[in-house]
């Protein structure tokens, strides 16, 4: 077994990691006012963990940095994203209808918060569980 000086990959991979899961962060608070949201947010999270799977070897390495079971981050984010949309139905509103209002936080100040954020973090996780899944069965398929 040859063992390769990856260093630089390692120290990077923390830096542009970090860069990565800001960005989908924001990517998914400001995905229902601009372009961004779940989708894209939840690419760019699978584009960070991925490259912490190639910096730090196969899944069981990972696994103790991450310790993720990407097929349950599907179905909790299909249950929050369903939920999201029949919560609608208890204000006898169409299906996926959004609302909105202004609250006051302390640090923060006066913050706008949607539904359609709620439906963004459903589909950002199932996105996450699907890229990885599949990412993770084609790379141990030999």
């Amino acid at each position: 077994m040859v063992r390769t000086n990856d260093l630089i990959l390692r120290t990077m991979t923390v830096l542009i990691s970090f860069i990565l899961l800001g960005f989908a962060v924001y990517l998914l608070l400001a995905g229902h006012n601009a372009p961004g949201g779940g989708f894209v947010g939840g690419l760019m999270t699978s584009a960070a963990i991925l490259l912490m799977y190639m910096a730090y070897g196969g899944e069981k390495a990972l696994s103790k940095i991450l310790p993720l079971n990407y097929r349950l981050l599907i179905s909790i984010g299909l249950l929050i994203a369903l939920v999201t949309g029949l919560g609608s139905f208890l204000f006898g509103q169409p299906f996926l209808s959004q609302t909105f209002g202004y609250f006051h936080f302390p640090i923060f100040g006066e913050v706008e918060l949607a539904t359609a954020l709620l439906f963004d973090l459903g589909v950002y996780l199932t996105v996450i569980g699907v890229t990885l899944t599949i990412i993770t069965n084609i790379s141990e398929d030999r």
